[in-house]
C-alpha cells in the first residue's frame, strides 16, 4: 500500500506523466511561462535511492518528498539551462541487497550517472562498490556511517559522519559525569557505526563500557538483551537504533524493567514514531543530532513550503533539508556541466563547491566527499504534555562543545 501510494506522489519515479498529488500539473513539465524551457530539449535525468519501505520508511518517505519539492521548484522556475530536471526514484529499502538491485535499475535500465542516495548507510555501502567501479556519483543526504568516508572517490554526502556524532556523544557522556555505560545497538551499518564511534571517544576520555548487546532489525522484543544489561552497574545507557519502532520499544521496555538511569542516543530514537511508542518513558532522553532548527533563510522557507505542499510539518527537518539541498546542489552542478552524463565535471563541481542552503551556510566537501561546516546539537526529549508537532517533542540544549 505504501508503494502504491507513493506512485501517486512520486510520479517521476513511477514513470507516469501525471500530476503529483495536490497539483494540477506534471512535475516534469510544470514551468513559469515567462521562463519556459525549450520543449525540444531532453530533460536532465538523475536518480535517487530512497527507503520507501522497510526499516527506514518513516524517514525515507519524507526525504523523497523533500527531493520532489525541490524538483518541482526548479522546473517551475524554468529548469536548468532551459531544460527540465527529471528524478527517477527507486526503493532501496534500507538494505544492501535491495540497494544494489535498485542501483542496477537506475544505471542499467535508465542509464543514470548521478544518484542522490541512499537513505540508509547499509544501502549506500552496498551500492558504493558498484558506483565506484562504474564511475557513478552517489550523493547521500542521510547515510552517516563512518565507513562511507573511505567508500570511494564517487561517494559524497551532505549527511554528517557518525564519526563526528560519536565523538560528540562521547564528549557529552563524559561532560555529564558518566564514567560507565552499557550499550544496545541494532545490527546495521548505521547503528553499529554510531555505537563504535561513541564508544571509541568515551573510552579515549577514560570511560568504560561495562556491557554491550545488539539485535537484528526484525526483532520486536528486547527484554532479554535489556535484562542482561540491567544486571550490570552502570551510570548510563547508550542506544543506537536504525528503526524508530525498535528505538521507541527499547526505551519503553527498559523503563518497564525498572531502569531509571539516563539514556543517551542519536537521532532515530528521537523521531516522532519512536517517541509515540516510548511515551513518557522517553522524557529526559538526550541525543546528539544535526540541528533540527533550520535557522537559515533557505531552511525556514523550506519548512514553510513543505508544510504548504504536503499538509504537515517536516518530521525530520534536518535530514529533509539535506535532501532538499542535495537536489539544488545537483542542479547547480548540472548547470555548470550542462550534461547529466559528465560525471567528472560533476565531481569537479562538488569538489570546488561552497554552498549555503537549508542545513547551513557556507558548507563544502572534503577530499573524502564528507560534508564540512555543519555541526550537531544536544537535544532533550520533553514530557508528553509539552510535546507538540512544532517542537517535535524535544528542545535544543546546546552545541556539544558547550557540554
Amino acid at each position: 500500500m505504501v508503494v502504491i501510494g507513493l506512485c501517486a506522489l512520486l510520479v517521476i519515479a513511477c514513470g507516469e506523466d501525471r500530476a503529483p498529488e495536490g497539483t494540477g500539473e506534471s512535475a516534469a513539465t510544470k514551468s513559469d511561462s515567462t521562463t519556459a524551457p525549450d520543449a525540444s530539449k531532453e530533460p536532465f535525468v538523475i536518480g535517487a535511492l530512497d527507503s520507501l519501505t522497510g526499516v527506514g520508511e518513516s524517514y525515507g518517505i519524507p526525504l523523497s518528498r523533500s527531493k520532489l519539492l525541490a524538483v518541482e521548484e526548479i522546473n517551475a522556475a524554468g529548469g536548468i539551462n532551459g531544460r527540465m530536471l527529471k528524478l527517477v526514484i527507486e526503493d532501496s529499502k534500507c538494505t544492501s541487497t535491495d540497494a544494489i538491485a535498485a542501483y542496477q535499475r537506475l544505471t542499467d535500465v535508465e542509464g543514470i550517472k548521478i544518484i542522490l542516495g541512499a537513505t540508509c548507510s547499509g544501502a549506500t555501502l552496498g551500492a558504493a562498490p558498484l558506483a565506484e567501479k562504474d564511475g557513478v556519483i552517489l550523493f547521500s543526504p542521510a547515510s552517516t556511517s563512518p565507513d562511507i568516508t573511505e567508500a570511494g572517490d564517487y561517494i559524497y554526502r551532505t549527511a554528517i559522519s557518525s564519526q563526528k556524532a560519536g565523538t560528540d556523544v562521547g564528549n557529552l557522556l563524559w561532560a555529564s559525569g558518566v564514567r560507565t555505560i552499557v550499550t544496545i545497538s541494532e545490527a546495521t551499518d548505521y547503528a553499529e557505526g554510531s555505537r563504535r564511534a561513541a564508544v571509541a571517544e568515551f573510552e579515549r576520555l577514560g570511560g568504560t563500557v561495562a556491557a554491550a548487546e545488539s539485535y537484528p532489525s526484525d526483532a520486536i522484543d528486547f527484554r532479554s538483551q535489556l535484562s542482561k544489561l540491567l544486571r550490570v552497574d552502570a551510570d548510563a545507557m547508550f542506544l543506537a537504533a536504525q528503526g524508530e519502532i525498535s528505538g521507541g520499544t527499547i526505551i519503553k521496555q527498559a523503563r518497564e524493567l525498572g531502569y531509571d538511569g539516563p539514556i543517551y542516543s542519536e537521532v532515530v530514537p528521537t523521531g516522532p514514531n519512536s517517541l509515540e511508542i516510548a511515551g513518557e518513558h522517553a522524557t529526559g532522553l538526550k541525543a546528539i543530532v544535526p540541528d533540527p532548527e533550520l535557522n537559515t533563510t533557505t531552511g525556514t522557507e523550506f519548512l514553510t513550503k513543505f508544510r504548504d505542499r504536503f499538509g504537515g510539518v517536516a518530521p525530520w527537518p534536518w535530514f529533509q533539508g539535506s535532501a532538499y539541498d542535495g537536489v539544488y546542489i545537483a542542479a547547480e552542478c548540472l548547470r555548470q556541466t550542462d550534461d547529466d552524463q559528465d560525471v567528472e565535471g560533476f565531481r569537479n563541481c562538488l569538489n570546488g563547491l561552497t554552498w549555503s542552503g537549508a542545513i547551513g551556510d557556507d558548507y563544502s566537501f572534503d577530499e573524502n566527499g564528507d560534508v564540512v561546516g555543519i555541526s550537531h546539537v544536544v537535544i532533550e526529549v520533553l514530557p508528553v504534555a509539552e510535546r507538540t508537532e512544532e517542537n517535535l517533542g524535544h528542545r535544543v540544549l546546546r552545541t556539544p562543545s558547550a557540554s
